[in-house]
């Protein structure tokens, strides 16, 4: 018996994930319905995460979906949230997850079972209409994701204390209304800041971004029109990338990502360049600069009265309304400390699941990790991994093998992210799910069916990755995998080619 925390997108996927290895999986949602961060509400719920209702999805629909259900064919490519929330509920329907799914139950507390070091159980407290109940689980599943609880660090900004105008956190945001004739500041320059920045600048006097780093920008319209994840998310490029001398690839990376236009010219080039940031996805932004909607500045030295000061720049900016794009916390309210301990917003979990030191590897955490590329299937491997794990069909190393892997690997993410607020939880998409994929016996040979089928080879090397790739073979195999695969940019092209010239081309 397996406890599912939250009905998310990695919430809905473990259910699934548990059924299919014959486990008996209950998921308890705190919340009226299922979807998680893609289900949106006006009010913004405690303990929930909040989204604004204009959210497009920043990975396309061949590379976000699960590995054996696609997005319908007519859905866009790049999803609004309510088709997300759409293709989820599908999702729980095809595969008949509503009966395993307890709404309306928050979970109160996970302790290890007295008799845990043997059994590896899980006392289970959960609460419904102020009625508390216990039970006992056999595994935990922890899918109760990181964009619930604001990270607001006001000590890092002298003079908030003293500002006479309104700020608020990126997850109070719901509408531009509130930039009406403002002037707006914008701390940070994640997903969310640009989003925001964005829209406030179609109302508001003045918007002005401040960041500390940059970042690189990427068009969800890519090369040659198509999404950028499908053109850069290959095992082609994974290849390049990974086994190249370190300064090539981060030249690369450079030259890639200013052909669209120079960052350093408007004032987004990374500080650190040659560290691999989480590029930000808009397709406005550039142009809004260019036209003078939004001003790019460094990071905040202090707040006036009424006004804002930046490193390096003299002159005071008056500011009306400050937004706190500064991320969330890690945070497991429910789980002793001694079971999962956060420091710096990392926790120190094997392969971003398994805690390291517990007796018994029946607890593990979906969906904590920022991949350069859709958490949907990322999160659907780890599920896969962690149920295989469970029942006992794969094994785990000893703890110190674990512990050393886990070092290793914040010395590399340091090395190639920068240890700084959550960047420790971003890897390598690609090469991340190769590696669960190989843990379960689901990675694609590509070598091996370059003699047996040569064409879905060549297309699984040079083509997307995308994640039907991992239902070829090994357990959990789907038969239409390979059809999925060979049909894809079909069902890229589908919602985009409505008119068609009659001289063109109808083929990808």
């Amino acid at each position: 018996k397996v406890a599912v925390v939250g009905a998310g997108v990695s919430g809905l996927t473990a259910t699934k994930c548990c059924l299919d290895e014959g486990l008996e999986p209950t998921c308890f949602e705190q919340s009226q319905d299922i979807g998680g961060l893609w289900r949106y509400t006006e009010h913004i719920e405690a303990g929930r995460p909040s989204l604004y209702p204009s959210v497009i999805s920043n990975s396309s629909k061949e590379m976000s979906a699960f590995s054996d259900f696609p997005f319908p064919e007519d859905f866009p490519v790049f999803l609004h949230n309510a088709q997300v929330l759409d293709y989820l509920q599908r999702y729980a329907e095809h595969f008949s997850l509503q009966e395993h799914i307890v709404l309306g139950t928050t979970v109160v507390s996970i302790r290890k079972h007295p008799d845990f070091a043997t059994t590896g159980q899980w006392n289970v407290v959960t609460e419904a209409g102020g009625k508390q109940t216990s039970h006992v689980f056999d595994a935990v599943m922890v899918c109760s994701g990181n964009f619930s609880e604001p990270f607001l660090p006001l000590h890092c900004f002298p003079g908030i204390e003293r500002f006479r105008g309104q700020y608020f956190h990126s997850r109070q945001y719901k509408h531009p209304d509130v930039f009406q004739g403002k002037r707006v500041l914008v701390v940070g320059m994640g997903n969310s800041g640009v989003d925001i920045a964005v829209e406030a600048s179609r109302v508001a006097a003045k918007v002005t971004v401040s960041t500390t780093r940059g970042s690189w920008l990427l068009s969800r319209v890519f090369k040659s029109g198509y999404p950028w994840d499908m053109v850069l998310n290959t095992r082609f490029m994974s290849l390049i990338k990974t086994n190249l001398p370190r300064p090539l690839p981060w030249w690369l990376i450079n030259y890639r990502m200013n052909q669209r236009f120079n960052h350093e010219n408007y004032g987004l080039q990374p500080e650190k360049s040659f560290l691999v940031r989480e590029a930000v996805v808009n397709d406005d932004l550039p142009s809004y600069i260019l036209t003078g909607r939004i001003t790019i500045k460094p990071a905040v030295k202090e707040f006036k009265d009424n006004s804002v000061v930046f490193h390096n720049c003299p002159e005071e900016e008056p500011i009306d309304i400050v937004v706190f794009c500064t991320g969330y916390n890690v945070s497991f309210p429910f789980l002793e400390e001694s079971i999962i301990r956060v420091e710096d917003k990392h926790a120190s979990l094997y392969k971003y699941v398994f805690p390291t030191h517990l007796e018994k590897p029946t607890l593990a955490v979906l969906g904590l990790i920022k991949p350069l590329g859709s958490v949907l299937p990322v999160a659907e491997m780890q599920a896969r991994w962690v149920s295989r794990v469970f029942k006992g069909l794969c094994q785990l190393p000893s703890r110190s093998v674990m512990e050393k892997e886990v070092n290793k690997q914040k010395k590399n993410q340091v090395r190639w992210f920068g240890l700084t607020f959550d960047e420790v939880l971003k890897t390598e998409w690609l090469v991340y799910l190769d590696t669960l994929a190989s843990c379960i016996g689901a990675k694609p040979s590509v070598l091996g069916l370059l003699f047996t089928d040569p064409r879905l080879a060549l297309t699984i090397f040079f083509g997307p990755c995308s994640p039907y790739q991992y239902r070829l073979g090994g357990p959990g195999r789907w038969e239409g995998a390979r059809q999925a695969i060979l049909t894809q940019w079909d069902r890229v092209l589908k919602p985009t080619r409505t008119r068609v010239p009659a001289a063109s081309s109808s083929s990808f």
